[in-house]
């Protein structure tokens, strides 16, 4: 279900609105109007010593100007002190015109207010518009289990899709199942040669699944090859989303390509018809040819064979046409490598259908190497000549088999190393990542629900579920520097603790950078970041017992700021966020 979100705007906003505001009255634009140059950024620099946040504003604004950047640079910084007041502790000018700009405590600790008065739409609902977008992703072939190369489809499509919503997107998750064509009666053939006793034929299907479907259909001797092949693809399919529900993946709709061949019109007539309507389909010796050249395309495409029998691309056309007028905004396909040939010809045809080929987004997944002892790891063969999904998830469990999926861009080759998967330890980055989440249930746990409420009202939040929330009406920004500030700054903030309130601002951007590149392992890198972060935090802070009172309150709040967004990446990613380890 598409979660009731909305967007909630954090300091790390207001900074940025600041900075490009200021920069327009520089640049000559009409007083509170953000700059419209392009290229402008606000980013955390390497080291802290260069400050919190540093932009390249001045080095962009200079040559309109005709000044020296490092001259704009500080006109620049002496606008924001008067626009941000005490929020603004200095700025400095570095290089040839950068602009670094320092935070006080009192805007950070406002900051980790407004993180925690957000609650569940901390990060959630930026998408500017919303669409409503169906990803497909798996569909594997139905004559076999799932392999370790659907694996990684299936990991990626589901963390693509969470994303997607959490950014405020409508999302349908969709299996195609592929059971049109000589396949299915391959397979038949196969499964009824082996309960015959006979050889399977040479180009039929073979391993123990295959055995498997023999005792699952009592009458496979007697049926023919095409029956015996649908009734075995229904037992597959149930396998497949059996395997998919063990590893946390689930779908909406599973579309049968043989649909798509029923009815008067059927799906594949129908989208023909408009092909052909269109001017962009001709006949030469027979066959049927789609002009897909008219659309950048290397060569133009058969539809229909001079036997009369439908490519596939045929049907693959029909499927896009079909959830076309089921009214999506935008297709996700997630495709193996396999595919990558396939790109062009299938946005050809989208446009030929009358689709912007810009929302049709095809994603091609590269391969899975498992890895045992530095070497390529063989595991079982009980499925034939491939590791089984379920078979890597007797390895190494849901958890790491995600994380480890998901951990590296998808157009790069994985190598999981089973080994460093297994281990218990900081060196096995998902075993860190969770670590730190129930480090951090505990430490709450340990102080009390009464003591987390009182912390968390502290700085501006209500009790919630023994984690304390936000009032109904509260922004979380109206004290923004109650607790630690709230003592004129006499206790300043720990390196430590800056870094982590900010590394937990940074969440928003990962959140929206991960879905306009399609890139869940942004997510994985940026959790471990987190964790990491908080494991220094609590290494040099103290947080039960830290004196004064105000101090443990905000290290309490600043633990359940993260404890909250460790976890929403773990959800994210679709791996579990222990409460203890």
């Amino acid at each position: 279900m598409q979660p009731l979100l909305k967007s909630v705007p954090t300091s790390l906003d207001g900074l940025r609105e600041a900075v490009l505001t200021a920069a327009g009255e520089l640049a000559g634009e009409p007083p509170g109007t953000p700059v419209s140059r392009g290229g402008i950024v606000l980013e955390r620099p390497p080291r802290a010593d260069f400050g919190d946040y540093s932009t390249n504003a001045a080095l962009l604004l200079a040559p309109g100007l005709g000044a020296s950047p490092r001259e704009v640079a500080e006109r620049l910084g002496k606008e924001l002190a008067q626009r941000l007041g005490a929020s603004l502790e200095r700025f400095e000018v570095a290089g040839p015109g950068f602009l670094n700009l320092f935070l006080a405590d009192r805007w950070l600790a406002g900051s980790l207010a407004e993180i925690l008065a957000a609650g569940e739409s901390f990060g959630a609902a930026g998408a500017d518009p919303p669409e409503r977008i169906v990803v497909e992703f798996v569909s594997a072939n139905p004559t076999g289990p799932m392999h370790v190369g659907h694996a990684r489809n299936a990991a990626y499509g589901d963390a693509l899709a969470r994303l997607l919503l959490l950014h405020g997107h409508e999302v349908t998750r969709e299996f195609y199942v592929n059971d049109a064509g000589s396949q299915v009666r391959k397979l038949g053939e196969s499964i009824r040669s082996l309960a015959r006793g006979e050889e399977v034929p040479e180009d039929g299907y073979r391993g123990e699944y295959v055995e498997q479907l023999v005792a699952h259909l009592p009458d496979a001797s007697e049926l023919e090859p095409a029956e015996l092949g649908r009734a075995a693809v229904a037992v597959m399919i149930e396998q497949i989303a059996a395997s998919l529900s063990k590893f946390r993946v689930s779908f909406d709709l599973w579309t049968y390509e043989s649909k798509l061949h029923e009815g008067d019109p059927s799906p594949v007539a129908h989208a023909l018809e408009i092909l052909e309507r269109e001017g962009h389909t001709y006949r030469d010796e027979g066959a049927l040819w789609l002009r897909t050249t008219d659309y950048g395309d290397d060569k133009d495409r058969v539809l229909v064979r001079s036997n009369g029998e439908h490519t596939y691309f045929a049907s693959d056309i029909a499927y896009h046409q079909d959830k076309r007028e089921r009214g999506f905004d935008r297709q996700i396909d997630v495709w193996g490598a396999d595919h990558h040939g396939y790109v062009g010809r299938m946005k050809a045809a989208y446009a030929a259908l009358g689709g912007d080929p810009e929302h049709l987004d095809l994603l091609i997944m590269q391969l899975v190497h498992l890895m045992r002892g530095g070497e390529r790891a063989q595991m079982s063969k009980r499925a034939g000549e491939f590791v089984t999904l379920d078979d890597l998830l007797t390895e190494i469990g849901v958890d790491a088999a995600r994380w480890y999926l998901l951990a590296r861009s998808h157009e790069t080759t994985v190598d999981l190393d089973l080994d460093l998967a297994r281990e218990q330890s900081s060196e096995n980055p998902v075993y860190y990542v969770q670590y730190a989440h129930a480090r951090i249930a505990a430490v709450l746990a340990k102080a009390g629900e009464e003591r987390v409420r009182e912390a968390l009202a502290g700085i501006g939040e209500e009790s919630r579920s023994g984690e304390g929330s936000r009032s109904p009406d509260g922004d979380g920004t109206q004290d923004a520097g109650r607790g630690r500030a709230a003592d004129g700054g006499q206790t300043p903030l720990h390196p430590a603790e800056r870094a982590l309130v900010k590394q937990l601002l940074a969440f928003p951007a990962e959140v929206e950078e991960a879905v306009e590149r399609r890139a869940p392992h942004r997510i994985t890198a940026y959790a471990l970041q987190l964790a990491q972060d908080f494991t220094a935090f609590y290494r040099d802070c103290r947080v039960l017992g830290a004196e004064p009172e105000t101090l443990e309150s905000l290290r309490i709040a600043l633990s359940v700021a993260s404890k909250r967004t460790i976890a929403r990446c773990l959800d994210l990613l679709g791996v579990s966020a222990p409460a203890e380890m």
